[in-house]
């Protein structure tokens, strides 16, 4: 494998992620990378901070002659998705990610790359450090813990930024220019029970497993109508041809992924076990068929262990095995003013048994906000009438399209000068912090682009070489040609 990514161009934005992604710094783990935001802005002579949500801030001065021109906040996020193949042996919190070059893209050994948000704060402090650039006053703000709640921008300090136009460079399509996305809402829910003995005799148990799902970002590829395993999973508890005892149940991952592998522990008469294994393996068929243009590695299988000592209550185990098959899950609407845009969805990213409880979270998205809090309450009154307790928590707010905005006609001329057309203008079906910032900012001309990434929050996860290139003489370009104030 080619691991140089320093030789790659251009050159300052692939030294520095090429530093990146040997710090650990998966959400609420981003103290060395803010260390080394901090200690990089101290050498260059910079202005610089973190504030109490661990947002860090660096302010770099105009070049000469450029004084008058509007302030840019240049703005990407510091902490990255931790997922990994079953068998990949992986410590987010203190491994290095083992990126290499993969004929024209770079991607990671079994684990995700962190190209998102990576490349964005490789990008900016690329423009850092470049002297020779032309540009206004810049501000560059590094944002804390996005993937898991957004926390930073929701705890962005008052008075912070004086820019006039926000550029975040969190977007995963080369040539398309965002200009409005989705809010979110977290729905938490909790089946607490008391664990009963599995029976002495007359039972086999067995783990079921679904693997080999592509997964991907929950607002990003929900459209690709890809399967969740936890929904796959649950789909034939619900219809399986034997009573069955569940003892445990792990299935997804994290809230903003979609789910990729989820396993069960399950106990059926003995006499029935055949049966059962059987409608496993027809089931496996099942779903292959169902997914064949979206999923090629869909595996279902069974397999005898060892008897657990504990099993769930068998009303429990029966409430949440029809609340989860019940449960929405995926793309609920499309957006008629903007065709091929979610407008609304939902992601059951995880289900989780410990012994004493069930916790289950659907991360819901929507551009419209009332739709957004009515399938909130939809799955809270589903789960409500299963018998768990519900929480809706997180909420978070989209960003409404501007297509008049000033940036936007100048980043779109931009853009037709150097490559020769027009950028498509578009919204995105995921979480933004512009979002959040702009309401805390609402005078800020916002503009979201970035490089080709595809399969985030995946260990597929991988970045277009090319496309960092033009992404990059992009942003120097705008920022060439940012106005006058």
């Amino acid at each position: 494998m080619d691991r140089n990514l320093v030789a790659l161009k251009p050159a300052l934005v692939w030294k520095h992620f090429a530093e990146i992604v040997r710090i650990p710094r998966p959400s609420s783990h981003e103290e060395k990378i803010r260390r080394y935001i901090l200690d990089f802005a101290r050498a260059q002579g910079f202005e610089s901070k973190e504030d109490a949500a661990h947002n860090v801030y660096v302010r770099k001065p105009a070049s000469k002659g450029m004084e008058d021109r509007k302030g840019v906040i240049l703005q990407a996020h510091l902490d990255m998705v931790p997922q990994k193949n079953n068998d990949k042996e992986f410590d987010f919190t203190k491994d290095p990610i083992d990126a290499y070059i993969d004929g024209g893209w770079v991607t990671a050994d079994g684990t995700t790359l962190g190209a998102d948000n990576g490349i964005g704060v490789a990008a900016i402090l690329a423009v850092l450090e470049d002297r020779t650039l032309k540009h206004g006053p810049l501000e560059a703000l590094f944002t804390a813990t996005e993937e898991t709640g957004m926390d930073g921008a929701n705890g962005l300090e008052k008075g912070l930024l004086h820019g006039d136009i926000l550029l975040n460079l969190d977007s995963e399509e080369e040539g398309e220019l965002y200009v409005g996305c989705a809010g979110g809402l977290d729905a938490n829910m909790t089946f607490g029970y008391k664990a009963e003995p599995t029976p002495a005799g007359g039972y086999t148990a067995a783990k079921i497993s679904v693997k080999g799902l592509k997964g991907g970002h929950s607002g990003i590829q929900i459209v690709c109508q890809r399967a969740n395993a936890n929904k796959v999973l649950f789909r034939f508890l619900n219809a399986a041809p034997c009573d069955v005892l569940l003892a445990s149940v792990d299935g997804g991952g994290l809230r903003n992924a979609i789910p990729r592998e989820a396993e069960a522990v399950v106990l059926v008469e003995t006499g029935d076990y055949d049966e059962f294994a059987a409608a496993v393996k027809a089931y496996e068929e099942t779903v292959r068929a169902e997914y064949a243009s979206i999923e090629d590695s869909v595996s279902v299988k069974v397999a005898e262990v060892g008897k657990p000592a504990e099993m769930l209550p068998k009303e429990v185990a029966g409430n949440l095995i029809k609340a989860v098959a019940a449960c929405p899950d995926g793309v609920q609407r499309m957006s008629v003013a903007m065709p091929g845009l979610v407008q609304t969805s939902t992601n059951l990213a995880r289900v989780v048994s410990d012994g004493r409880t069930v916790k289950l979270q659907c991360l819901l998205r929507s551009s419209v906000n009332t739709e957004k809090e009515a399938l909130g309450e939809s799955i809270a009154a589903l789960f409500t009438l299963a018998g768990a307790k519900t929480e809706l928590t997180g909420a978070y707010n989209g960003w409404n399209p501007d297509m008049e905005s000033p940036i936007l006609k100048a980043m779109t001329a931009s853009y037709e000068a150097l490559y020769g057309k027009k950028p498509a203008v578009t919204a995105i079906h995921a979480g933004l912090e512009c979002g959040i910032i702009g309401s805390a900012y609402p005078g800020l001309d916002m503009i979201s682009f970035g490089p080709t990434i595809c399969y985030p929050h995946s260990p597929d996860e991988k970045v277009e070489i090319a496309s960092v290139g033009k992404f990059y003489d992009f942003l120097v370009d705008t920022l060439r040609n940012v106005p006058e104030k």
